[in-house]
Formats: C-alpha cells, structure tokens, sequence
C-alpha cells in the first residue's frame, strides 16, 4: 500500500466517527421536500408505497439517526468524500470504507435489483435520499487533511466552531425557517433551469461540489470570526446547493421508477 493511500485509510477512520458532518436536519429535510414536489406519478406512487406514506424529508434524517447503533457504523464513510483538491475522484484509491459516490451506487444498486427484500429497499431508499443531500453540502467533498474542514477551526458569532460545522449547520439553523419554510423561500427556477441542473452525472456533481468547496476554503482562515456578513456573503450558494441535491434526487428516483 502507498503512502498516500494509507493516509486516506487513516483519515477515513478518524473522521467516520467524527459527530460534525451532518448538513443539519432543516437541510436535509429540504433536499427531500423539494425532491417530493418533482417526483413523477410512477415514481411518487412506488416510493409511497414502500415508504408507507413517510415524505422523503421525513426519512432524510435516517441515515444520521442511525449512528447512534454500533451495527451501521459501517455505513459513517458513506456520508462524505475527502480528496485532494488538485484531484479528481477517478484518480484517487477508493477507500476501503466506501465514500459518498460508493453509498449513492449501492443503494441505486440495491433499489434497482428485483431480488432485493422489500426491508433492503426501504433501507437503501432512506439512505439514498441522505446521502444526495450529503453530496451538496460542500464541505462534505472537502480536503482529505483537514477532514472537510472539521479542523478548521473558527468562531460562529463569538461560540466556538469549524468551517465544517458553519457550513452543516451553523448558517441554516441560525436562519431560523422550518424546512417547508425555507423550501417555499427558495428562488424560483425556471423548466429549462431545473432541467439543467438535473443533467450529468454523480461524478460531475462530486467536482462541482469540490469546485465550490474550494472557493469556501479560500473564504476564511483559521480563527476567523465570523457574523452576519459571511451568511450574507455565502446564503445564496447554500439556496443553490439544496436546490441541486433536491432536483437531482428527484431526477435519481425518477430514473429509478420509470
């Protein structure tokens, strides 16, 4: 094993069971809301069923809820994807503890298969739709050595913080909208906008996402202080984030149910 791909094996291990790597539950339930509201007929009818009427932002906070249990804790690798940021996924050693893009295909996997249990399905679903909204909080494609920013630390209105956790979240809770609130409060897209942004695939989304993680790093130092001008500053690229990872999980679970 090279040197490089033993550090990622270490920092993998540290960080699977580091608490601060959850787009807070107002965010993830937003992705599911909007995904929600661009389901087709099929695929809202299929998912319903599975689901027994659960919305997709209920069960968006699943994959979090569950690491509390020691028998998921296999699954904690899957809710991010720490890279160098001069490379590109395909030309980094997948993790032998699985990434985000690795969760996101097996659960597309598991959903597809016509062998999968129905408890499997209902399982991998939940999953799914966490991780999506895990792939467009941008901190979770951040840098492999400082842990997606988790070791930046900075300060949050005067309380201690990291960039990480300001951009999980400090910036959305403080905003202070339920989730069908700040849903509602979200730009609004035209057909053609929303069509654009559902095209691609997870391995464009995982560079975008990078790309936008690399303008935040470039946005702070360690031990900045940061108040009401950095939400201002940043608000509108958290908006656009939920509204691409809710577009695109709809686009995702449209493919799947056709």
């Amino acid at each position: 094993m090279t040197k490089f791909i033993a550090v990622i094996l270490l920092v993998t291990c540290q960080f699977a069971f580091s608490n601060d790597m959850v787009w807070s539950k107002t965010g993830h339930r937003t992705t599911g809301e909007i995904a929600e509201q661009h389901l087709s007929r099929k695929a809202r009818k299929a998912i319903d069923k599975l689901l027994s009427g659960e919305s997709l932002a209920t069960v968006s906070t699943f994959a979090d809820e569950i690491k509390a249990d020691k028998q998921f804790r296999k699954f904690s690798a899957w809710h991010y994807l720490n890279f160098p940021s001069d490379k590109e996924y395909i030309d980094v050693e997948p993790s032998k503890y699985g990434d985000l893009i690795i969760g996101i295909e097996k659960c597309v996997s598991i959903i597809k298969d016509k062998e999968s249990s129905k408890t499997d399905k209902i399982f991998y679903l939940k999953m799914l739709v966490h991780l999506v909204g895990d792939l467009h909080q941008p901190m979770h494609v951040g840098r492999l050595e400082d842990k997606g920013g988790n070791d930046i630390q900075v300060q949050w209105f005067k309380e201690g913080s990291n960039l990480h956790r300001v951009w999980d979240s400090n910036m959305i809770d403080d905003y202070g909208l339920s989730y069908t609130e700040l849903t509602a409060s979200l730009p609004r897209l035209t057909k053609k906008q929303k069509k654009s942004i559902q095209q691609g695939t997870i391995y464009d989304w995982v560079e975008e996402s990078q790309d936008v993680a690399n303008k935040i790093y470039s946005s702070v130092a360690t031990g900045d202080k940061l108040r009401y001008r950095y939400s201002y500053d940043w608000w509108g690229t958290v908006e656009v984030q939920l509204q691409k990872g809710g577009l695109r999980l709809a686009k995702i679970l449209n493919d799947l149910y056709k």
